[in-house]
């Protein structure tokens, strides 16, 4: 996957938030206030102020005005990945984020999927088909690697040449979604980064890709399919999710018990939550603790991080039972990853294809004729 999107940097933490209400709320704030009041709120940086002109992002309608003359109607969120199982809503005004990547909003379209890779300390890639902020608050920013280099699906971003070889040396049709499918399964942590070894063998290719593609439905889906746990096994919320006299840890401390596979959240109790969900770390962290603290923690008084809403909403206890059963499934299928034991094709055979070296063209985006573009105040953009 040749090329890559480096990690954005928004320069500010309130455009990101667990809800989109409380997205609303902070623009409402922003719009409301004027001249020095509104600056300070917005948080400048050497890459925006509210004086910046700036062009909207690809494919958004969105205000370009500056927005200390007119921040104009709030920009309508849109879900992002912002970390490891990290779902959040996000303001897509380019106004208000210092680097946000244009060129993959450019080429994100309804078949784009992503990889991830995460660094030591938990699973060496995830995957995602929502837009990846690529940011890591558990570890090392990492680049993002699109499947497509455009919204076409017929431009993998994949070495030319590397899917027929393949197909031919495994006597096998070859998709990008198999490939794809199949670095979920087969990377593994390496000097570099992620490394992954392509079989000869086509019955191990079949056996990964079968188990990627069922990886990927659990991470990535592109019919916004919610998985289930069978009857049974499904968490329920025993005891309602509410905070508890706030200490150390906040009003909402997140605790395991392992004897009645419950968690504990605030006052409130979800179960039946196996091990093997509650186990899952990334970079170190508790994945589950770490995710409900993103969510409890609020900002200072007096800012836009500050608005949150107040107790903890219902369709964030509904997140948390999907984060639950997604880790819980994953946790089941990782008992039977397959292994890719026999030979291996190697890089000499792949230089001798003429797959290697990958071409400068190859490291950067498809050519996106399809998305209606606008410059800084209102201006056309030219191609």
């Amino acid at each position: 996957m040749p090329w890559s999107v480096a990690p954005w940097r928004p320069g500010r933490d309130w455009p990101l938030a667990a809800e989109p209400g409380t997205l609303r709320l902070r623009w409402r704030a922003l719009a409301e206030a004027e001249g020095e009041r509104r600056e300070a709120l917005f948080g400048p940086t050497r890459a925006r102020t509210t004086r910046s002109s700036v062009a909207p992002l690809p494919g958004r309608t969105t205000a370009t005005v500056r927005l200390a003359r007119d921040p104009g109607p709030c920009p309508e969120p849109v879900r992002v990945l912002d970390g490891p199982f990290d779902a959040r809503w996000l303001l897509p005004d380019h106004r208000i984020l210092d680097t946000a990547r244009p060129e993959l909003w450019r080429a994100h379209g309804p078949h784009s999927r992503y990889l991830l890779e995460t660094g030591p300390g938990g699973p060496p890639l995830l995957a995602t088909a929502l837009l990846p902020t690529g940011r890591n608050p558990y570890g090392r920013a990492r680049p993002v690697r699109p499947l497509h280099r455009g919204p076409d699906p017929a431009d993998p971003n994949l070495a030319p040449g590397l899917l027929p070889y393949l197909a031919e040396e495994l006597g096998l049709p070859v998709s990008a979604e198999d490939v794809f499918a199949w670095i979920v399964c087969a990377a593994v942590p390496g000097a570099g980064g992620c490394e992954v070894p392509l079989p000869r063998r086509a019955g191990e290719w079949e056996a990964g890709v079968a188990w990627g593609t069922a990886a990927l439905a659990l991470l990535a889906p592109l019919d916004g399919a919610r998985p289930r746990l069978p009857g049974g096994r499904r968490p329920y919320v025993r005891a309602p999710l509410v905070p508890v006299a706030a200490g150390e840890e906040g009003p909402y401390p997140v605790a395991y018990d392992a004897e009645s596979e419950s968690l504990l959240v605030g006052g409130g109790r979800i179960a039946p939550v196996p091990p093997g969900a509650w186990e899952v770390t990334c970079g170190g962290v508790q994945l589950v603790e770490a995710w409900v603290a993103r969510r409890a923690a609020v900002g200072a008084p007096g800012t836009l991080e500050g608005l949150a809403p107040g107790e903890w909403p219902q369709e964030r206890t509904r997140e948390l039972l999907e984060l639950i059963t997604v880790l819980a499934l994953l946790a089941e299928a990782e008992a039977s990853r397959p292994e890719v034991a026999g030979p291996v094709l190697g890089e000499a055979e792949l230089r001798a294809a003429g797959v290697l070296p990958v071409p400068a063209a190859a490291r950067r985006p498809g050519p996106v004729l399809a998305v209606r573009e606008e410059g800084p105040e209102g201006q056309s953009a030219l191609w």
